[in-house]
């Protein structure tokens, strides 16, 4: 499956460019590429060769300056992916490029340095190192580079300022929650100001309101800083709330890639539509997803953003008891119109549901 599209708003910045990439594990990779690309499954390539399809056909655009979020279930080839992005796991086949460079052909050297200046990455785990403080920890990219403590300890405590924890320079990881830790470890990889920034299941490991508080505290920087964020995970909540471009993969292949509203909105496919089938879509949709074009003649009174999620509109609108809002843009411009049977239609209407399945229902009620 190929992701066509291009982000025009960020210049002089490279997103990062994925290009026919496969991915082979077992003894000889290379001698089975040519027979996945003409048709050969995983199963038939695990039964009867004994190698494993990881990554089959990815061609996939990562803008720079935006969340771009990878998810699937266990197995589906998202950590390989991500792997494969700052050289940690090298393709069978395809490119991986970011600033005109194909990072599959770096040498030792070049990788070296573009995992040390030009990516930072997240774990799960969190990956802290116990002999070390939350201030060294913090360090410690910048002591790989070889940058002097009498500059690098000024920098991470700017970052440890940004992420909240403050007053805790000197803790040691088995000191702080799993939260506090994951701050760290947010800090730490913000200190390299790296454009690329590799989140692998970074809040999964996390409780749920400590989960929601460390997206905020993601987003609220990503606001500020606007670094090329690769995140992945497995939970549709999180990937909808994060990413300004989600792409889901099963299988080692691309399902669907889009935004979180087209997704919603426009499942690809079954799989997908199951994904998404108990999203509080009211919560996901935003009106200039669904509005209307301008009518002639007067407009409704009643002004919405074009932003605002639907389920605040509705809200707003029963208050007022009107049928119709304008949708405006950032600069108040009228850009469409909304009604209330638009919105509820897309707030109640399962991704899944087939044309005739409600008059069958409605036929067997009778």
């Amino acid at each position: 499956m190929t992701d066509a599209t291009t982000n025009a708003g960020t210049e002089q910045r490279s997103g990062i460019e994925i290009r026919n990439l496969y991915k082979i594990f077992g003894a000889n990779p290379s001698a089975y590429v040519e027979k996945v690309q003409a048709g050969m499954g995983k199963e038939e390539l695990n039964d009867k060769h004994n190698h494993v399809l990881g990554l089959q056909d990815i061609n996939l655009d990562l803008p720079p300056g935006k969340i771009s979020v990878i998810m699937g279930l266990s197995g589906s080839g998202k950590s390989t992916l991500i792997r494969h992005i700052n050289g940690l796991i090298m393709p069978t086949s395809g490119e991986i490029l970011y600033n005109g460079r194909d990072v599959v052909k770096m040498n030792t050297e070049e990788l070296r340095e573009f995992r040390r200046h030009e990516t930072a990455m997240v774990f799960q785990k969190f990956a802290l190192l116990p002999h070390r403080t939350v201030l060294e920890n913090t360090c410690y990219g910048l002591d790989i580079q070889g940058v002097p403590r009498s500059k690098s300890e000024p920098i991470a405590k700017k970052w440890i300022d940004r992420v909240g924890l403050a007053g805790y320079e000197d803790y040691y990881p088995n000191q702080l929650s799993g939260g506090m830790q994951q701050r760290v470890g947010l800090a730490r990889a913000l200190a390299n100001d790296a454009d690329i920034l590799l989140m692998d299941e970074a809040f999964s490991a996390l409780d749920p309101l400590i989960r929601m508080d460390m997206q905020k505290v993601l987003l609220d920087l990503q606001a500020e800083l606007q670094k090329t964020i690769v995140f992945i995970t497995h939970d549709l909540d999180e990937a909808l709330r994060l990413g300004d471009k989600i792409a889901i993969l099963r299988d080692g292949a691309l399902n669907q890639v889009g935004s979180g509203q087209e997704i919603v909105l426009r499942p690809a496919n079954e799989y997908i539509a199951e994904f998404v089938r108990e999203v509080n879509r009211g919560r996901v949709i935003r009106a200039e997803t669904i509005a209307m074009p301008l009518p002639e003649g007067e407009l409704p009174k009643m002004k919405v953003k074009a932003s605002s999620v639907l389920e605040k509109i509705a809200r707003r609108m029963a208050d007022a008891e009107v049928r119709m809002a304008t949708v405006v843009d950032k600069a108040n411009k009228p850009i469409g119109v909304v009604d209330m049977p638009t919105i509820l239609t897309a707030m109640v209407t399962p991704a899944s549901v087939e044309e005739g399945d409600d008059a069958v229902e409605e036929e067997s009620a009778a």
